[in-house]
């Protein structure tokens, strides 16, 4: 006979040592932050071993604690692949953390033909600009952006959709940007590279924008601007495409240039679980009309 203790006690060990920290093993398991301490503290006392250390901002494994943590993780993971291998659809919960204007501007609107088409699925979009650590299981799926190059994590290119000038109809005189506009028309400004001389230069402007200003934003914020009119800013066509088909956004340029890409990650346990695997592909699937095709995946 096998020396197991109790499951429960196991899997709110489990939950709290992926996230060190009892509050975020209580919400992803769906009980009281008081249940996973009185689990982990019976395990505790039945292996006669401390596995966590109480600190002023929560708890921290001892070293027996995350060797512990590290020999049942797998069994765990065993048992999930095979419950759902036995499904004959994919179900269960797949939390997507995203850059917040991505998912807001992309992923969303995407969410009702999701549930239509995934109804035994159930999707957490989360909007962030921190990161969230997979291993950790803090999600399944993350969207990324990166300036340059490919990430080295397993990862699928999204979007590398191109860049225009965007603004409210109206504010550009005869929606077109020009280089006498400049010092009438506010150029809105993300929180990373200033593009516009980038743009500038492709465009063939001699005269170039100034590289300082006071509308800097972070992007989500400055394509909400340029949606109430307060100036022109240079977006990526995958976040600007629902507001530009309804008429609330106009392209006030032809020319278009590149930064960067938006990317899915995922890790290697997540992806194991086959609603995961579904929802990664449903949502390249939905995205392939934002990828050119010299950019392929890697991971």
């Amino acid at each position: 006979m096998r020396s197991l203790p109790p499951l429960n006690a196991l899997r709110a060990f489990e939950a709290a040592a992926r996230h060190e920290s009892f509050s975020r093993a209580a919400e992803e398991l769906g009980v009281s932050h008081s249940a996973i301490s009185r689990h982990v503290r019976g395990l505790e006392a039945r292996l006669g071993v401390q596995l966590f250390r109480d600190q002023s901002r929560g708890v921290v494994l001892t070293p027996e604690g995350r060797h512990y943590a590290q020999r049942i993780a797998p069994a765990f993971d065993v048992i999930g692949d095979a419950t759902e291998g036995l499904a004959a659809t994919p179900a269960g919960r797949v939390v997507v953390n995203s850059e917040p204007l991505f998912a807001a501007k992309v992923v969303a609107p995407l969410l009702a033909e999701m549930q239509a088409e995934l109804p035994e699925i159930d999707l957490r979009l989360i909007g962030s600009t921190d990161l969230a650590d997979l291993d950790r299981y803090e999600a399944d799926l993350a969207i990324r952006f990166a300036h340059k190059g490919v990430l080295d994590v397993p990862a699928d290119l999204l979007s590398n959709a191109p860049i225009y000038p965007v603004a409210a109809p109206g504010v550009v005189p005869g929606d077109v940007l020009r280089p006498e506009h400049l010092g009438q028309v506010a150029l809105l400004r993300d929180r990373r590279e200033d593009l516009w001389p980038r743009w500038a230069r492709a465009a063939g402007w001699t005269k170039l924008p100034l590289t300082e200003g006071p509308h800097r934003l972070r992007a989500p914020l400055a394509v909400e601007a340029a949606l109430a009119g307060a100036g022109v800013f240079l977006a990526a066509s995958d976040a600007t495409h629902r507001d530009i088909v309804a008429g609330r956004l106009v392209r006030v340029s032809d020319v278009s240039i590149q930064s960067g890409a938006f990317y899915l990650l995922s890790s290697g346990v997540s992806s194991r679980r086959k609603a995961v695997r579904v929802v990664r592909r449903w949502l390249l699937d939905r995205t392939a009309d934002l990828r050119h095709v010299e950019n392929q995946p890697n991971g």
